[in-house]
């Protein structure tokens, strides 16, 4: 495969490249270079892990070593399921099984648990030295990639060593690229900084866009108006029957734009990175079916004021339900972790 094939690969679909000029040279001098994602351990996966799936397939196809990193210390910083580390390693298992389900080769990636590089002294090295070049008030900033604000550091001090760990994970593991959703850009520049003040080496950061909440948001603050689990109507997860689909994308915020618009990113970032053509299914007197082989189009339709807002919704509704029978399917024949995970999670609803 040439560069410029790799290198449009890697670059689909994201949102920034910092620096696209690194990409290319690492990409001219390296012939695999390994990358990198990390995930807490936190719960059930909704539609934003699409996303993410498919990036890491073309870092794949891009002839990456890719390891998907599984942050169960992280996690327990972040108090996720219950702060129970025995809870959170249930669900990286899970995770694994997500990764395989959305149609990742377990075969072509590596599963790291941070336990295991926190068994190694120099990791601890690299956390201190990261520390001793950054600031606390830099480091507090940093605090959103876990999404919380500064002043949680005041209750839990325990929170400012997360950035810092999230920066030694990088250099730890020796990766070229860090990938990860516009909400870790933080870290990744955290650690970029601490590579220049310790002559460490500088790894190319790749973002993918956030998928917007279904409820919409404040456009001023895409972090604050992401997709998320804890909100049943909030997001879609990627185990929904098609019925669930249905009903909440039909409560979903769909303005006559594209800026924030959540059904129209899940047609962009999520169903055109899976299909060819999407048919959207209409009555005669409304004008009949309309197919749509790239997003362009439907996007140029939709805000020409040609197609109405349900009819966008049931469409997207009903690709996405048959995108996602494959996973689906997947966890109705692998279903011991899932199900383990949905036991963790209703045990601790019921202490509440």
């Amino acid at each position: 495969m040439d560069l410029e094939t790799r290198y449009q690969l890697v670059a689909r679909n994201t949102e920034e490249i910092v620096t696209p000029e690194d990409l290319r040279q690492l990409l001219a001098t390296k012939e695999r270079p390994t990358g990198y994602i990390g995930f807490e351990p936190s719960g059930l996966a909704h539609i934003g892990w699409m996303v993410c799936a498919q990036k890491v397939k073309n870092f794949v196809e891009a002839d990456f070593d890719f390891i998907v990193f599984l942050a169960d210390w992280h996690a327990y910083l972040n108090d996720k399921l219950g702060g129970d580390l025995n809870n959170i390693r249930i669900c990286a298992k899970y995770m694994e099984d997500c990764f395989e389900a959305l149609g990742v080769p377990r075969d072509r990636i590596r599963f790291i648990l941070a336990s295991d590089l926190m068994d190694d002294i120099e990791y601890w090295e690299k956390v201190m030295k990261i520390g001793k070049v950054s600031s606390l008030t830099r480091v507090k900033r940093c605090l959103t990639i876990m999404g919380r604000n500064e002043d949680e550091a005041e209750m839990d001090s325990s929170k400012t060593l997360y950035p810092l760990l999230q920066a030694a994970d990088i250099f730890q593991m020796d990766v070229d690229v860090a990938y990860a959703g516009m909400d870790q850009r933080k870290a990744h520049m955290l650690a970029r900084e601490a590579a220049d003040k310790l002559k460490w080496k500088k790894a190319v950061a790749i973002h993918t866009p956030l998928i917007s909440s279904l409820k919409g948001g404040n456009r001023m603050d895409p972090l604050a108006s992401k997709m998320s689990k804890s909100d049943p109507d909030n997001g879609i997860l990627i185990h929904d029957a098609p019925e669930d689909i249905k009903r909440k994308m039909g409560k979903a915020f769909c303005p006559p734009e594209a800026e924030g618009n959540p059904v129209l990113d899940i047609a962009k970032f999520i169903l055109f990175e899976r299909i060819e053509v999407m048919v959207i299914k209409r009555p005669e007197k409304f004008g009949g079916n309309l197919s749509f082989s790239s997003y362009s189009e439907l996007e140029s339709t939709y805000l020409a004021g040609k197609l109405h807002p349900m009819d966008l919704k049931n469409g997207v509704a009903e690709t996405l339900a048959e995108v996602l029978a494959p996973t689906r399917e997947y966890f109705h024949k692998h279903p011991e972790n899932y199900e383990k995970v949905k036991s963790v999670i209703a045990g601790l609803k019921s202490l509440r």
